[in-house]
């Protein structure tokens, strides 16, 4: 099914969309960007992500030109054209990556040099892993790559500026890594190329703080109200590497990949070389909410929309 792209209000195929050579998200990396998916046709945990998006361009000093509800309308009418994720319609589940850059002005850093943001919306047939990644475990790669000092670009600033994380993924893949774990100026394990990290120990889950330099995931604060319902117990802590190579297991969170299992840092297994108790615990406790909060329409997580 193909990609469809809807810049500034015009909606094309992924091969047709433009954007201009002079918008400053090309030119500079100037931007921000949210991926959020579908369950049962309904963006999940939308106004979570809308948050973190008005967060990150607050950071940047990138005013956002549009409402909560006139970003779902957007990303409504993106989803029509490309006939997916409708309510109550079997079909596909959608990914959607919503992208807002600086926009188009005059080569200079100036801020008031572009007149307006450019907002852009990518949706297509979401692809989850396979299911031998949750069954078996993956492979991840402890990588040389240090993830950006908060003062130098904030890990906070979901940007589209992600060269830091692609040498790091770059790293992991010619590895043979599913994911690249990355730490930060203080040698602390920081959080991967594209998800965050959780270890566990004695039953007991840990992931390291945001003071760690990392991007606060939408998926890591929802798993830490899964945990307290099924009784896991799950904390922040500062990490080492030792923490992950002695781990009774471990696990990486992302929107698009929800929990997958580390059985393997380069060449030493984690715990049993299987996916754990707690892991697959939380997996399940993570599948059992996403089905009961979008499955049943509209709820306060996930805004309803109409077909």
């Amino acid at each position: 099914m193909a990609t469809v792209i809807n810049v500034n209000g015009r909606i094309a195929q992924g091969a047709d969309a433009t954007i201009p050579v002079l918008d400053h998200g090309f030119l500079y990396g100037e931007g921000v960007y949210e991926v959020c998916r579908t369950y049962h046709g309904l963006p999940f945990l939308f106004d979570r992500h809308l948050r973190r998006l008005r967060s990150s361009a607050h950071m940047i000093a990138l005013p956002v030109p549009f409402t909560d509800g006139e970003a779902l309308d957007l990303v409504v009418d993106t989803l029509a054209a490309a006939s997916l994720a409708r309510p109550g319609v079997a079909g596909p589940q959608a990914y959607i990556r919503i992208l807002l850059t600086r926009g188009v002005g005059d080569l200079s850093y100036d801020p008031a040099a572009c007149s307006r943001p450019s907002v852009v919306v990518i949706v297509k047939a979401h692809t989850a892993p396979p299911a031998e990644v949750y069954d078996a475990g993956v492979q991840v790669a402890l990588v040389p790559i240090i993830r950006n000092h908060p003062q130098s670009l904030n890990p906070l600033i979901k940007s589209n500026n992600l060269l830091n994380n692609a040498l790091a993924m770059q790293q992991a893949l010619a590895h043979g890594g599913f994911e690249a774990v990355m730490r930060n100026h203080h040698g602390e394990i920081s959080e991967c190329s594209q998800s965050n990290l959780f270890v566990v120990r004695g039953g007991s889950v840990h992931t390291p703080p945001l003071e760690a330099g990392l991007l606060a995931g939408i998926t890591r604060e929802f798993l830490f109200e899964v945990a307290q319902a099924i009784g896991v117990p799950m904390a922040e802590r500062r990490l080492k590497d030792e923490d992950l190579l002695g781990a009774d297991e471990a696990f990486l969170t992302s929107t698009t990949r929800e929990i997958v299992p580390i059985v393997r840092v380069d060449d030493r297994v984690i715990g049993s070389g299987r996916p754990g108790p707690v892991t697959r615990a939380l997996l399940e406790g993570f599948r059992r909410r996403t089905d009961a909060l979008a499955g049943g329409g509209r709820s306060a997580q996930t805004p309803a929309f109409s077909a």
